[in-house]
């Protein structure tokens, strides 16, 4: 499968967790699970929320 975002690279940059992001957004961590192994993608509202908090342009949460 063709990877689609870097949420788990960036996290891991960031040295963040998944569990922490999941705490950040009050969702399931099982979620951000799913968007680190692209099995499911976050909607566009999402990603805006996951760059703030990871301090990152939203360019970098996506490969080019």
């Amino acid at each position: 499968m063709e990877r689609i975002n870097r949420i788990k690279v960036v996290l891991a940059e960031k040295e963040r967790t998944n569990k922490w992001l999941a705490s950040q957004l009050g969702i399931n961590p099982s979620t951000v699970s799913k968007w680190c192994t692209n099995s499911s993608q976050p909607d566009i509202a999402i990603l805006v929320k996951i760059s703030k908090l990871l301090e990152v342009d939203l360019d970098e949460l996506l490969n080019k």
